[in-house]
């Protein structure tokens, strides 16, 4: 079953990773590729240039006897069947252009429908208005429909179609689409009609460790999920209660409650489907997003304020905090709990005399302020057991020591930033679906300082103050 090849396509890179039989683990490569931003608040991917990245790391790797797919979750495609050309560009999850229908479908009344079969919300986040968007408004994709030749898809059924001739996602992409019934799995068909999606150009839906088909050269497809998902089976979370926070362009947490989705009142977490092993039963965590984490440090810098991460490990004195100085990431708006796109990012508490490194280290802590009110929102819903971060803010030491104070907790920080992968690997490994933190190191962050019970209130009240323009 060795080598294994591990690609996680993510928002900004697509990086390979090679498991061999003696349980070492290489880097194959990573390759960017561009951001296109065609009008404000729209963010799309060229599908061709990812599908290239994939097949030159896929070609760099050299032999290998399984590949498992990594993808981004909510980013969506529209291809032909037969040419399996893309008809516009793929549509990124961070892409906010259907938020006008959005809103018109909460105000008919219908986001109880959509919370009550795929657990969530209405929000452009999510992919099912994105793809009625590139049905209405992709060239040829009507008379495609028409002749049965049009897919429609989040980007792994994409890829897994041009590379392996099967057109099929997983359970955990499908539970990010809106169209997903959470309880069955499979699509549903009066989602698919409120938001006017055809459910025969939609992918089959399978387990996340199995069978996609077979690559050129023989290899076998045999794990696909959305990278959040597969950083979680990375982390070794097994047991209800166990939660891991991805800090990347964004921060995503993911916590494990066990065989049945958590529908219903979840403090604004969001029931999903975490993964399916084979025909074993399906395992469903909570999920909560925060937009803008990594991207808001991209922005320091590109505005002059921070040269470079590791800068943040430098600077001296208080908290940004302890000076009342605060700032809120909702530089796309925020996530949950709030779910609200019209928040706008803010510092909060300047005067003449705040220093640069206090705005630097506001924003450090107002991530990691949001990251609590995620585990403060998982708390209510079920008991914490295991805290575990991963992504490239868990790399400075100052962050991840203000997240334990923030939480009054330890955290569990991994020494590998790429669990993404080290999770695919091991769903491809693991017939029997037991994720595993063995060979894998983590550090303890333990909590050091004082109530931050104010601090929090504090938090919390600049939050307010960014949504709905509030000043």
């Amino acid at each position: 079953m060795y080598p294994i090849l591990a690609i996680d396509q993510g928002t900004t890179s697509t990086k390979a990773y090679l498991r061999m039989a003696d349980g070492a683990t290489r880097l194959v490569g990573s390759r960017g590729h561009r951001q296109l931003h065609p009008h404000p608040g729209w963010v799309e991917h060229d599908p061709l240039e990812l599908l290239g990245n994939i097949r030159a790391l896929m070609e760099a790797a050299g032999p290998f006897a399984r590949l498992g797919l990594a993808n981004q979750g909510e980013t969506v495609v529209a291809w032909d069947a037969q040419t399996k050309r893309p008809l516009h560009n793929a549509i990124v999850w961070q892409d906010n252009r259907t938020a006008p229908e959005t809103e018109r479908l909460k105000a008919a009344g219908l986001e109880a429908q959509t919370q009550a079969r795929a657990g969530l919300p209405l929000d452009p986040y999510f992919s099912a208005t994105k793809l009625r968007w590139l049905l209405d408004n992709t060239q040829a994709a009507r008379a495609l429909h028409r002749q049965g030749r049009l897919r429609l898809g989040t980007s792994d059924a994409f890829f897994i179609d041009c590379l392996t001739g099967t057109f099929a996602t997983d359970v955990s992409t499908a539970s990010r689409t809106s169209l997903l019934n959470l309880r069955t799995l499979q699509w549903d068909e009066t989602l698919c009609a409120l938001f006017g999606v055809p459910r025969e150009c939609l992918p089959e839906i399978r387990p996340t460790a199995g069978n996609f088909g077979q690559l050129p050269g023989g290899a076998a497809l045999s794990a696909s999920a959305v990278d959040q998902q597969a950083a979680l089976f990375g982390h070794g979370c097994q047991h209800p209660g166990d939660i891991k926070i991805t800090f990347g362009t964004g921060a995503f947490a993911l916590g494990l409650t066990g065989t049945a989705p958590a529908m219903g009142a979840t403090n604004g977490l969001l029931p999903t489907a975490a993964w399916q092993i084979g025909a074993t039963a399906p395992q469903y965590a909570l999920d909560g997003a925060i937009l803008t984490a990594g991207s808001a440090l991209e922005w320091l810098r590109g505005i002059g304020l921070l040269n470079d991460f590791a800068e943040i490990d430098t600077l001296s004195g208080p908290s940004a905090a302890a000076q009342g100085v605060f700032f809120v990431p909702a530089l796309a708006g925020l996530g949950c709990p709030y779910w609200d796109r019209t928040a706008r990012g803010a510092w909060f508490g300047l005067t003449l005399k705040t220093p640069r490194a206090a705005l630097i280290r506001a924003v450090v802590e107002g991530i990691a302020l949001r990251a609590a009110q995620l585990a403060a929102a998982f708390a209510q819903a079920a008991p914490l057991a295991r805290i575990s971060i991963d992504g490239g803010l868990s790399r400075s030491t100052y962050f991840t020591q203000f997240l334990a104070n923030a939480l009054a907790r330890p955290i569990s920080v991994s020494a590998s930033a790429d669990l993404t992968a080290i999770g695919m690997i091991q769903l491809c490994e693991s017939p029997g679906g037991a994720a595993s933190p063995s060979g894998q190191a983590w550090a303890v962050a333990e909590p050091q300082s004082g109530n931050f019970t104010a601090i929090h209130a504090q938090f919390a009240d600049a939050v307010e103050r960014t949504r709905a323009r509030k000043t």
